[in-house]
């Protein structure tokens, strides 16, 4: 894996990372599209390609979910990840979190290995066991264990998961898996001393990039800047930094100001879940002067096509969108396929909400490049508010 700085622009910047299985360099900041055993959630191989091209090429992938069904040891023998899924020119990110966020028990148990809830029921998960699993499906990029611990824990709590995250990094590196690119791993919660004193233990260490955790468990929002600032005040500019939990639009702003890279995250995949779709308009200076407020089921970032109101709707979720769906269908349509619980409107949702998404992020790096970023994500954050008011107005 390489990566350079290509452009800066208010703190945040556009690189361009290159991944031995892609077809060439893919620019962030970007998007990784959660997958669950290696492929998104509703879309199918052949219809990835019908998504923003190169910046679908990126995939997050966790091997706790090959704990059911194949052995790892099996998709050795198959030959990894790539050959299994039939997906050689994608880049696959291994990132593994707890999808119940429970604390670790203070127990010995917990000094070998981080406690995680598995297909399989909660798991304690060493790092030999990690590593073998990361040798095994041979990804092209992999974090290391992280002890992520919610928002209100104590200070001692806080430094604990700081020690123990140091601790999984070495027995990570020094287990020298046989291929792939670690990303440390940095925690700390909300306290930014943690935060920067685990910074700078990684920094230290011989590590291919950054995982930033920690975020998305109870923290403050309005707090964010500053622990972000501290991190990356920290951190080698040479180096990529990946980060979990920041999903919402102006989350995802958020972390690119500070100089993140790389995103990881589950909002698409709740959207669709949930009969949503992402409706923000997609301008270039960053306005939104042209949302549908008195939509029913509108909240100025997305409709919910659950909704009565689209049963005669013959017109495409975005009308300028280019994704498949919207070239294809109508909201009336999908409006009737989730009330008859055909899973193809989860199909159709989600191939909009990753093209939309991944439109956003092509517009943030444009920005970037021209030296605007800070002028859009102002534009956008204050349209957003003026839409706001302007809803509780009229109600």
């Amino acid at each position: 894996m390489k990566f350079s700085a290509k452009a800066w622009s208010s703190g945040a910047r556009v690189g361009a990372i290159e991944i031995g299985s892609c077809p060439g360099p893919i620019e962030t900041p970007a998007l990784l599209l959660s997958t669950r055993k290696g492929l998104p959630y509703f879309i199918s191989p052949d219809l990835l390609s019908s998504l923003p091209s190169p910046d679908c090429y990126l995939l997050q992938v966790s091997p706790l979910h090959f704990l059911e069904g194949l052995s790892t040891s099996t998709i050795s023998k198959i030959g990894g990840l790539h050959r299994m899924l039939s997906l050689h020119d994608y880049g696959i990110a291994s990132v593994i979190r707890d999808s119940i966020q429970c604390l670790p028990e203070a127990s010995a148990s917990s000094k070998l290995g981080a406690s995680f809830e598995t297909p399989c029921g909660r798991l304690l998960i060493k790092p030999k066991d990690y590593v073998e699993m990361i040798s095994h499906m041979r990804p092209n990029i992999w974090a290391a264990l992280a002890d992520e611990v919610p928002a209100w824990v104590s200070k001692k709590r806080n430094r604990t998961s700081v020690d123990r995250t140091v601790r999984w990094l070495d027995d990570c590196l020094a287990l020298n898996p046989a291929g792939g690119c670690v990303f440390g791993a940095i925690v700390g919660g909300p306290d930014l001393e943690e935060r920067k004193r685990c910074a700078e233990e990684v920094a230290k260490r011989n590590v291919s990039g950054y995982w930033i955790g920690g975020f998305g468990l109870g923290d403050n929002i309005s707090e964010r800047p500053a622990i972000l600032t501290g991190i990356m005040d920290i951190l080698p500019v040479e180096k990529p930094r990946m980060v979990c939990g920041l999903e919402l639009p102006e989350e995802v702003l958020q972390g690119i100001a500070a100089g993140i890279d790389l995103f990881n995250s589950t909002y698409i995949y709740t959207l669709t879940i949930g009969g949503f779709a992402l409706t923000f308009p997609l301008d270039k200076h960053g306005n939104q002067f042209n949302l549908q407020l008195n939509q029913i089921g509108s909240d100025l970032t997305k409709i919910n096509l659950r909704a009565t109101i689209y049963r005669k709707d013959m017109s495409p979720i975005v009308g300028n969108c280019t994704c498949y769906t919207c070239q294809n269908h109508t909201k009336a349509y999908i409006n009737h396929l989730l009330n008859v619980h055909e899973m193809l409107a989860q199909i159709l949702l989600e191939i909009h909400n990753t093209h939309h998404y991944l439109m956003f992020f092509r517009l943030i790096r444009e920005a970037i490049k021209e030296g605007r970023f800070e002028q859009f994500r102002q534009t956008f954050m204050e349209s957003r508010r003026e839409h706001l008011k302007g809803e509780a107005v009229s109600a």
